[in-house]
């Protein structure tokens, strides 16, 4: 079996395809056997795809990358509609709204890079002046960081931090 992302090229809806082989659904695309679920469209395509390669079964699981970075000063808002096209809109409407309010707190906040955890701390004994600052910290470090009663709070959407945007 193979499953292919289909779009209706009438009213842009997307849905799965199951079919035996490639050759199968050439052979039903052709005689108009695939429509959309939607609509009843025949005006059906491929849409674009990522393929699911599975593990061999002598491979260990390695540590999982960190997440797509997403621009600091302009959320990513495709990354948040793509990522989650089953949400009803007022969902993806929320999650916009949410990524955009983070961009402008950013702007307003330094990056420290890794140093977070210990400019934070600095922060909070009196040791530096008082600001909003922004960086990455361990799962370790942002726990210790609490319970020494640092207030933090974790950055909801990635960003790329600067310089290293393309």
């Amino acid at each position: 079996m193979i499953v292919f992302d289909l779009e209706c090229r009438t009213g842009g809806h997307r849905f799965e395809g199951w079919f035996g082989s490639s050759g199968d659904y050439a052979d039903q695309l052709e005689r108009g056997l695939v429509t959309c679920p939607s609509c009843g469209s025949a005006e059906v395509g491929k849409a674009v795809m990522a393929p699911n390669v599975g593990r061999k079964g002598n491979q260990v699981v390695a540590a999982r990358p960190s997440a797509p970075s997403v621009s600091e000063t302009s959320p990513d808002t495709a990354a948040v509609t793509n990522a989650a096209p089953q949400l009803p809109p007022e969902a993806v409407a929320l999650l916009h709204a949410i990524a955009e309010k983070q961009a402008e707190a950013l702007k307003k906040s330094r990056w420290v890079g890794n140093g977070f955890a210990e400019t934070a701390r600095a922060i909070y004994y009196g040791e530096i002046e008082p600001e909003l600052v922004h960086g990455q910290a361990s799962p370790k470090e942002a726990q210790e960081l609490i319970e020494e009663g640092v207030g933090i709070a974790p950055v909801l959407f990635p960003i790329v931090p600067p310089g290293e945007a393309n």
